[in-house]
């Protein structure tokens, strides 16, 4: 009878075990590590064989350009070509002006995809520029043109539509109400050319920036791209928990060269992050939390640990950033249809400055703590535990009735 019971506890274990490993494989999506820790995706997860998908944003590359630039699986964009700006005035011969209106077409430099990750891909120009697309901040695209001028040619998709805004911005329009800007950041310039598409002309120190609105644009988002074109706007830091839940994940643009942030604590309704600046005059950063702001009234902010002032109108914003004497806030699309709310931080001065962003109404209380993605006692390995110990009593009580 002992070696039957024997048997029954082995048999026990080894289906305990095997469920207790699918359940975690099944749970993450991927098996561990042998430290226990869940792999990250690796570049290969995110890269066709000739360009790159991810959870927003998808495109494909040729030797030319970037084609197929699609945000959800719709192509907002046909092809983005770049080249320098020498390599196009030749082109139109010795002494011609560059007109960008009358540009229509280049011949646009080699290309190849470069680092990826879960939220970002990047794309690096022969011509020295370099794009990095963002699949965490709903697919925003920036051009850098690096130490030499470049000329970027844009061929919409076959129902969208372009119209010059002034102040260096174009606005793209879709007929399934999807709106997207190109918005050029310090020297350069970005118009409709005359094929109705969109060239720009990108300074050294300059970018193209494309910012996209899969649900269409409004107010605020134009307020926004204000500040982005006159660089006030230095930077947009989008909080995001993957459809299949688990850890939130932090995507970072870079609209300013100087400005650098970097996240330390992040959940559905908190944000902490670092902010450098080379230069001492403040600028805005734009955050985007995981979860709706249902009212902007809950949202607090806190610059090295004091809270900021809430700013009544865009002027007020501005006006902190010019060695205000504090910093002040505000929130734009609480609770719309357009957008989850962005909460717009007008920082007075630089250089190193911490700063937290908190939702109060949300369903964390913006408590900051970050998902850590364990597993909580009704989970596989709890059950597998009861199941075990139930097998156990089970031969005990055998045993002890014979």
């Amino acid at each position: 009878m002992g070696e039957r019971i024997r048997s029954i506890v082995v048999t026990a274990m080894v289906v305990a075990l095997t469920v207790s490993a699918s359940g975690v494989v099944g749970a993450q999506g991927v098996a561990p590590t042998t430290d226990g820790t869940v792999a990250e995706s690796t570049a290969a997860d995110a890269q066709q064989a000739s360009g790159y998908s991810g959870a927003t944003v998808s495109f494909e590359t040729r030797d030319d350009a970037i084609v197929n630039y699609a945000i959800d699986g719709e192509t907002l964009l046909d092809s983005v070509a770049v080249e320098s700006r020498s390599t196009t005035r030749s082109r139109l011969g010795a002494g011609a002006s560059l007109d960008l209106s009358a540009v229509t077409r280049i011949g646009g430099s080699g290309l190849s995809l470069g680092s990826q990750t879960d939220l970002s891909a990047s794309v690096a120009f022969d011509s020295g520029a370099e794009m990095t697309a963002h699949d965490g901040s709903q697919g925003i695209f920036v051009v850098r043109a690096n130490d030499e001028a470049q000329v970027a040619s844009v061929n919409l998709s076959g129902d969208a539509s372009a119209e010059s805004e002034g102040d260096g911005r174009v606005v793209v329009s879709q007929e399934n109400g999807a709106d997207g800007t190109f918005i050029v950041v310090g020297d350069g310039e970005v118009t409709v050319n005359d094929a109705g598409n969109v060239t720009a002309r990108i300074g050294q120190d300059g970018s193209l920036v494309f910012r996209p609105y899969p649900d269409g644009r409004d107010d605020s988002d134009s307020e926004e791209e204000r500040l982005i074109a006159q660089g006030t706007a230095a930077a947009e830091v989008t909080v995001s928990q993957a459809e299949s839940g688990g850890e939130y994940a932090t995507d970072v643009v870079n609209y300013g060269q100087d400005t650098t942030v970097e996240v330390s604590e992040q959940s559905a309704s908190t944000v902490n992050m670092t902010v450098e600046r080379s230069e001492q005059q403040g600028r805005v950063v734009i955050a985007s939390l995981a979860e709706e702001i249902q009212s902007a009234e809950d949202v607090q902010v806190y610059v090295d640990g004091e809270a900021a002032a809430r700013a009544e109108s865009v002027t007020e914003l501005e006006s902190a950033t010019q060695n205000g004497d504090n910093s002040r806030f505000m929130v734009s699309n609480a609770a719309s249809a357009q957008a989850s709310g962005e909460v717009l931080v007008g920082i007075n001065h630089f250089s190193t400055r911490s700063v937290s962003v908190q939702d109060g109404g949300s369903s964390d209380g913006g408590s900051g703590d970050q998902s850590d993605g364990t597993t909580s006692g009704s989970g596989p390995g709890f059950g597998v535990v009861i199941a075990l110990l139930a097998v156990l009593s089970t031969a005990l009580l055998a045993r002890y009735r014979d």
